[in-house]
């Protein structure tokens, strides 16, 4: 297998930060193209649509934008090749997307290693893109605080 592009999903959080420097090695290794993917979706709490007017979804998209820009800059002074993309929906739907989108050969991501009633409530994306993932999925922790 050549692995001629990686895709590197971000939630902003410090096991994405983690993958990011996994994606930058494994990108310089083998030559590939690397893209960081941000996926924003919309806050959905039972009886609180009425709040999610277009200037609530405008500055939460704005938001997105802004910190994948921010992301990208700090990326691109060790790998200045690399690209971004910005999508809105569920976080492992639009992970999946943007790899068929983009024909990437690897996702490399963070997982916050919820246990317990946590994983149940909150799911895991990164288990959905490990199960669902046509290319092979490469996940990182953050590093133990101490």
């Amino acid at each position: 297998m050549k692995i001629q592009h990686i895709l590197v999903p971000t939630d902003f959080a410090a096991a994405s930060a983690t993958a990011l420097e996994l994606g930058v090695q494994m990108a310089r290794a083998f030559d590939a193209k690397l893209t960081l993917l941000h996926v924003w979706e919309l806050p959905i709490y039972p009886y609180m649509d009425f709040m999610l007017n277009s200037a609530v979804i405008s500055r939460i998209e704005d938001a997105a934008t802004k910190g994948l820009a921010r992301a990208l800059e700090d990326l691109q002074k060790t790998m200045p090749s690399a690209q971004s993309k910005l999508k809105t929906g569920l976080p492992w739907q639009g992970i999946l997307d943007a790899g068929d989108e983009l024909g990437v050969d690897l996702v490399i991501m963070g997982t916050h290693g919820r246990h317990g009633i946590s994983r149940l409530t909150l799911g895991s994306i990164a288990e959905k893109v490990v199960r669902l993932s046509k290319v092979p999925v490469l996940t990182a922790h953050a590093p133990a605080e101490s």
